[in-house]
């Protein structure tokens, strides 16, 4: 048997962190067991579904790495098969046609709720002889009325539902529309799917979805379903707890393989393991060790990973996702130093790439002022006599290179018998706009000679403009 997997989102906004770990997993058991992954957008709730949702899932699916074998395939290109399928079950006698309004539907709601009895439809519409006139009615699968459906979950163990608590389920609307429970087995069926991961707010539907399996003479792939993310503080992880579309991780500076060692690490361990490779987890990871408790999502240890990340990735890896936030900061990065030249000196110092690029962003565009507390330490009548001589110094360079550009910080100092940091950090002030850089040699290495003396020029200015003591 070929494993086959699926992801189904619903087009109706972004890919969230929960759809993200669904279909992780998926394509992790694919790839473990030598299978297919696909990838099905069930938009047939028009009303809700949107092309920039769709665009949204995909961007996202890219973005992560999460390749698919087959598709997209699309719910709304299936009308006709899932007709056919409901022609099948009203003719073999596995549907019905029901012609309940709403209020008597509520009216029935009511009074089973009255009686202490679980709302349910009542199946009244069954053996119904003498349908009434001028109402365009739905179609209902007939549920078994005797025995039990055991869903064989692979986190879960069996679970078993009763049938008399299955009611008869809509499989058409009255403008002859498929429904959810219907549409998913319909393409299950026919995508020949195995394995089906999902989370556990569908293991309710996957009873009734067994049974239209089981109607219709088709195997039933074996269900797995996955607790939900709770936030920090317990509640269900909403747009309140911060990020939580994919690309929104993306947006705010976090790699793609960060955010998936973190996600499959939410309900599933391997001994005290926290860092996994792509490969390790496709060779590690099985579902049936995924908790059955909810897992709770923490920030910061998914900024820990995205640390580890920055640091020992390779800078050409990094310069790649690096290069979309310095657009984000309105740099084009082919428009100054090699951008993996500035990752190799920034990768020690950023726990995300808005960090990283916040703070990168001298190395294409001069400071357009300084920060006070900088300046007033640093950008002193003093501090201008060692730009000065540096100014000299670093005009005849014959070679620009972070070990000459060392020494003559050194000499320098040695001249004026001063500290390194006395006339270092005034040059740093001048380049970056703050205190705070990589060793300044380096960085004025990368940063380039006509960047630098022009940053000197215009911290001098500055000092005669401000005649700081």
């Amino acid at each position: 048997m070929t494993v086959r997997t699926r992801f189904a989102p619903s087009p109706t906004g972004y890919l969230h962190v929960g759809g993200a770990r669904t279909a992780l997993f998926s394509w992790l058991y694919a790839r473990k067991h030598g299978g297919q992954f696909i990838l099905r957008i069930e938009d047939t709730d028009l009303a809700r579904s949107t092309k920039e949702s769709v665009n949204a899932i995909l961007e996202g699916m890219t973005w992560l790495g999460l390749t698919y074998d087959e598709g997209p395939f699309y719910q709304t290109d299936r009308f006709d098969r899932y007709k056919e399928v409901i022609a099948q079950l009203f003719e073999q006698g596995d549907a019905y046609h029901c012609y309940c309004s709403k209020d008597t539907l509520e009216d029935m709601r009511e009074q089973q709720r009255a009686n202490k009895e679980k709302p349910r439809y009542d199946g009244r519409c069954r053996h119904l002889k003498a349908p009434p006139s001028n109402v365009e009615p739905v179609i209902r699968f007939k549920n078994p009325t005797e025995g039990a459906v055991v869903v064989k979950d692979n986190i879960r163990g069996d679970v078993v539902f009763k049938n008399t608590e299955l009611d008869d389920l809509i499989i058409a609307r009255s403008d002859g529309s498929p429904t959810y429970n219907l549409t998913v087995v319909v393409d299950d069926m026919d995508m020949a799917l195995t394995h089906v991961i999902r989370g556990d707010d569908h293991l309710n539907n996957s009873p009734r979805q067994i049974n239209i399996f089981n109607a219709l003479k088709a195997d039933v792939p074996v269900f797995s379903h996955v607790p939900m993310i709770l936030g920090d503080d317990g509640a269900r992880l909403s747009k309140r707890h911060g990020a939580v579309g994919v690309m929104n991780y993306r947006d705010e500076g976090y790699l793609p393989e960060a955010l998936l060692n973190y996600l499959v690490r939410l309900g599933w361990s391997h001994g005290d393991q926290e860092i996994f490779s792509l490969d390790e987890m496709i060779q590690l990871f099985d579902i049936a060790d995924v908790n059955k408790a909810a897992s709770s999502f923490n920030t910061d240890k998914l900024i820990w990973l995205n640390q580890h990340y920055i640091k020992t990735s390779t800078p050409e890896h990094i310069a790649r996702h690096l290069s979309y936030h310095m657009g984000q900061q309105g740099i084009d990065p082919s428009q100054g130093p090699a951008l993996v030249d500035v990752v190799e000196l920034q990768q020690e110092r950023a726990k995300t790439l808005v960090e990283m690029a916040a703070n990168s962003v001298f190395f294409y565009r001069a400071p357009e002022g300084y920060d006070e507390k900088a300046a007033k330490k640093n950008l002193t009548v003093t501090s201008a006599v060692f730009l000065a001589d540096m100014k000299q110094r670093l005009s005849g360079l014959a070679s620009w290179q972070a070990e000459p550009v060392h020494d003559q910080i050194k000499a320098c100092a040695e001249q004026f018998e001063v500290g390194m940091g006395k006339v270092a950090q005034p040059i740093r002030v001048a380049v970056t706009g703050t205190t705070m850089s990589p060793p300044l040699d380096v960085t004025l290495a990368v940063l380039g000679r006509d960047k630098t003396l022009l940053a000197i020029d215009k911290a001098l200015e500055w000092i005669e403009q401000n005649r700081v003591a």
